[in-house]
């Protein structure tokens, strides 16, 4: 069973990739510090250029991305991230459930001066904050997130980055197919019909995949 905390399943590059976030800010992350521990965690790779990034660094990230694209300042993210951790007495604790109930109060508190660039000027951060917050899966057993589920996919063919599969690699949700699997399988020719009939998928849910996955 791979450990969530400690088994590094992504590079920083694929994290930025996944999470469709510059590989700048994901580095920043990385090298930041709130509360005395990372901004984002990340364990040490077996050599240079291996994995670095556990899936409770990849959830984080995501929380991140979520206040940065509501347009938080990073010192008011990094404050933010801080207040979270002591509140909820955890360095993990930006990937606990916590954070979409009690932890959103938090992100508001923080977000108060910047509240009139937030978002789409529409709808209100709270609302904002709990759509990204809805892509992420909790795991009954121990509160921390189980998986999470790719923004960019459309409902039609669901995509998840769940631990339990593929080694971190964004998985079709309703098959655990790899996705980069279906990808290739396309590029190299196949009909999205034909993939459609090697994977168990339909010719539709392939060619959403396929749009998507390219262009990752």
């Amino acid at each position: 069973m791979v450990d969530k905390f400690a088994d590094p399943l992504l590079t920083p590059k694929e994290v930025a990739r996944h999470l469709q976030i510059p590989q700048s800010t994901m580095y920043d992350w990385l090298g930041e510090k709130a509360d005395g521990t990372p901004l984002v965690h990340r364990v040490e790779p077996e050599r240079h250029g291996r994995p670095s990034v556990p899936f409770v660094a990849v959830i984080e990230a995501y929380v991140l991305r979520a206040l940065r694209d509501l347009g938080l300042t990073k010192r008011k993210i990094r404050d933010a991230a801080a207040e979270v951790r002591r509140s909820f007495h955890t360095p993990y604790a930006l990937a606990t459930k916590q954070i979409a109930t009690d932890g959103v109060d938090i992100f508001l508190h923080y977000a108060d001066g910047d509240l009139a660039r937030v978002g789409d000027g529409q709808r209100p951060f709270r609302e904002i904050i709990n759509d990204y917050l809805h892509f992420i899966e909790w795991d009954a057993a121990d509160g921390f997130a189980g998986s999470l589920r790719l923004r960019q996919y459309p409902d039609l063919a669901p995509v998840v980055i769940d631990p339990r599969f593929g080694w971190g690699t964004p998985v079709v949700a309703s098959t655990k197919v790899p996705v980069d699997a279906v990808v290739d399988l396309w590029l190299a020719g196949e009909s999205f019909t034909d993939v459609a009939y090697e994977y168990g998928l339909t010719s539709e849910q392939v060619e959403a995949i396929c749009r998507v996955g390219r262009a990752a």
